[in-house]
């Protein structure tokens, strides 16, 4: 089996307002269902690593594991690359006939983290998501738009980002988040 590749082998800008760079492959799983029953709680959090389920626009993550709030009937397991194919058999076996479907999607999205002090400027310029302090805090999810791209991101810490993509649109993602990130680009409003 190869080494697994991201989208853009780790690149990186580290000369403006905020450090961007992409953290490489993450494993990552879609699992749809209903989220209300308590096979599809167990079983999600057990994928996580004993990590508690997000609530509504929310992520919860240890660093290395994470559960995502993606939409009602969905949610976005993370874990190691290389742990994935197990994650997914450990789903399907605790999941056994109930109604959900579990995909591994991680080959199909990049992940860069987005770092510093004007980080969340960054992100306001791009996203129509009130990024102030006190309306996005760590732990918040959003699905939506970054410079017209469908994008997620979140807060796994004060002045740290994440922002998930499509893989086809990485090279795009890293340049709007460079440009919207260049020396002197501060904006003051934060």
């Amino acid at each position: 089996m190869s080494d697994p590749v991201s989208a853009l082998k780790n690149a990186a800008y580290y000369t403006g307002i905020a450090e961007i760079k992409e953290i490489g492959p993450m494993g990552m799983i879609a699992l749809r269902g209903d989220l209300s029953a308590k096979p599809l709680h167990r079983a999600a959090s057990a994928a996580a690593g004993g990590l508690n389920l997000p609530a509504q626009r929310e992520c919860v993550s240890d660093g290395v594991r994470g559960i995502a709030w993606m939409s009602p009937d969905e949610m976005l397991i993370m874990c190691p690359y290389d742990e994935v194919g197990a994650t997914i058999d450990g789903l399907n076996g605790k999941l056994g006939k109930s109604h959900t479907l579990v995909v591994n999607v991680s080959d199909a999205r990049a992940v860069f983290e987005v770092r510093g002090a004007h980080a969340r400027e960054v992100l306001a310029k791009l996203a129509p998501v009130d990024c102030a302090p006190d309306r996005f805090t760590a732990g918040m999810f959003r699905r939506t738009r970054i410079a017209q791209v469908p994008a997620a991101f979140w807060m796994p810490h004060e002045d740290v980002f994440r922002v998930v993509c499509f893989r086809s649109v990485a090279q795009y993602m890293l340049d709007v988040l460079s440009v919207a990130a260049q020396p002197g680009s501060e904006v003051g409003v934060f």
